[in-house]
C-alpha cells in the first residue's frame, strides 16, 4: 500500500458525503459517477471500513463515515484555496525572474530599462546573470533569457524582438596607416581581433549581393569573451573587429569608427526572448515578453545606425 494519503478518494469521499449522492458529486466535481464510486470504493478498501450504508433509494453515512467527514471536507477545503490562491500567483504578475541576458547589451540597454519596468510591475523581482557564455536555462534554473544569435536551440521557445546586425570596423587612424581591405581576403594582411563565445568556430563568414562567399579566421593580438573588451583596441587604430551593431552605433554616429567591407555582409542574427516552455507560462514572465517587445523591437541603434553613411569608400 502506499505510503501517501489517498487524497483523491478522501476529496471524493467528502464530494458524495456534502451531495448526499454518487451523482451529485461526479456533476460537482465534473466527472463520471463510476469514477466517483470507485475512488469511494478504494478509500473504503483502504481504511477497513464502509463509510455508506447504500440502498437502491438512498445514501447514508455510517457512524465511520461521519467520523471521517469533516476532516475529509476540511482537507477537500484546504486544498481548494491552495490550488485557487496558487492560480491567483501564477495569473498576477508577481514574483523573482532569474533572467539571463549578455553583458555588455545587458548593461547598455537592458539595465537602463529596468526602472519603467519595476514602476509598472513592483511586485516582480528580477535576478539578472549578466554573462556572454550561453546558459543552460532549464539545467541552471533561468526563467527566460535575452540572446542574440542566428536563430537559435529550437527545443527553447524564442520570440524575435529584433534584427542584430554585425559590423566589421576599423578606426581611421588604422585605415591611413595600413590600408582600406578591398576584399575580405584582404584581412589576412590585417589584425582583426577574435570573440570566444561565437556560437560555432571564430570565423567571418562573408557574401555579397553577387552570391559570392569567402570565409576568414580573424587573426590578431587579442581574442575576448566579451566585445566590449575589443572597442579599446579599435579605438587606439591597433585592429579591425567584428561588433554587433548595438554596440557599433555610437562610435560609427561620432566617427570614431568607421564600417568598412560595406557591400559584404556576415550573417544577421536577431535578439531573442527565450524561454523553457511556453506552456503554464506565469504571468510575470508574460509581461516581462510583453515589455521587451515594446522597448525593444525597435531599439535606438537601430534607428540611429547606418553603417553605409559611415563607411571607408574609395577615393
Amino acid at each position: 500500500m502506499s505510503k501517501l494519503p489517498d487524497l483523491e478518494g478522501l476529496a471524493m469521499f467528502a464530494k458524495v458525503a456534502e451531495e448526499r449522492s454518487f451523482a451529485g458529486a461526479a456533476r460537482a466535481t465534473g466527472v463520471s459517477v463510476a469514477t466517483v464510486s470507485r475512488a469511494v470504493s478504494r478509500l473504503e478498501e483502504r481504511l477497513g471500513a464502509r463509510l455508506f450504508n447504500r440502498t437502491s433509494r438512498r445514501l447514508a453515512l455510517t457512524d465511520f463515515g461521519h467520523s471521517l467527514a469533516e476532516r475529509a471536507t476540511r482537507l477537500y477545503d484546504d486544498a481548494e484555496a491552495a490550488e485557487n490562491a496558487a492560480r491567483e500567483m501564477s495569473s498576477r504578475p508577481r514574483g523573482l525572474i532569474r533572467l539571463a541576458v549578455p553583458m555588455s547589451f545587458g548593461v547598455r540597454w537592458v539595465a537602463p530599462l529596468l526602472p519603467d519596468f519595476f514602476r509598472l510591475y513592483p511586485e516582480i523581482s528580477i535576478d539578472l546573470h549578466l554573462s556572454d557564455a550561453t546558459v543552460d536555462l532549464v539545467g541552471e534554473g533561468f526563467d527566460a533569457a535575452l540572446r542574440i544569435a542566428v536563430p537559435p536551440d529550437s527545443s527553447l521557445v524564442a520570440r524575435r524582438l529584433c534584427p542584430v546586425a554585425p559590423v566589421v570596423l576599423a578606426a581611421p587612424s588604422y585605415i591611413s596607416r595600413h590600408g582600406l581591405p578591398r576584399h575580405p581576403r584582404d584581412l589576412k594582411d590585417h589584425h582583426c581581433l577574435g570573440y570566444a563565445y561565437r556560437r560555432r568556430q571564430d570565423i567571418w563568414h562573408f557574401t555579397n549581393s553577387a552570391g559570392e562567399e569567402e570565409s576568414v579566421t580573424p587573426s590578431g593580438p587579442l581574442r575576448v569573451t566579451n566585445a566590449e573588451a575589443l572597442v579599446p583596441m579599435l579605438l587606439d587604430g591597433l585592429a579591425i573587429a567584428e561588433l554587433p551593431e548595438f554596440m557599433a552605433a555610437d562610435h560609427l554616429a561620432d566617427g570614431r569608427l568607421t564600417a568598412i567591407l560595406t557591400e559584404w555582409s556576415l550573417p544577421k542574427g536577431g535578439l531573442y526572448f527565450i524561454t523553457p516552455s511556453a506552456r503554464t507560462r506565469p504571468a510575470r514572465i508574460g509581461v516581462l515578453a510583453d515589455f521587451f517587445v515594446e522597448r525593444l523591437s525597435e531599439p535606438a541603434w537601430r534607428r540611429s545606425i547606418d553603417p553605409a553613411c559611415n563607411s571607408a569608400h574609395d577615393s
